[in-house]
């Protein structure tokens, strides 16, 4: 997210001097609150392929507008990741409930 992010805000935003904008940062720290807080911890799936909708609603909508934006320009810029991401959308996620305890704690660890 924070490549994305900073894709983002370089090309949309007239501050070019920072890295983020005060209203990129402040989307980017919501972002991160909600990972922590996220019950598949760091093995989180793609936000498409994801049971539980973690974002309010404008901040979905912004997270959409930044990752149709930056996802295209991502192949250039950090193949890698994008490749990557890619990959982990054709993984499919159990919602949280489905877990089981041990697995739960397990993906928390992560």
């Amino acid at each position: 997210m924070k490549k994305m992010v900073g894709i983002y805000c370089v090309d949309h935003h007239v501050d070019k001097d920072m890295p983020l904008c005060a209203s990129c940062r402040e989307f980017l720290d919501y972002a991160e609150r909600r990972l922590e807080k996220c019950p598949y911890g760091e093995g989180k799936p793609t936000c498409s392929n994801c049971p539980v909708h973690c974002y309010k609603p404008a901040q979905r909508e912004q997270a959409r507008k930044i990752m149709r934006y930056a996802g295209p320009r991502m192949l250039l810029r950090h193949p890698w990741l994008a490749i990557r991401h890619q990959l982990d959308g054709f993984r499919k996620a159990r919602h949280p409930r489905e877990l089981s305890r041990k697995e739960r704690l397990a993906s928390n660890k992560r």
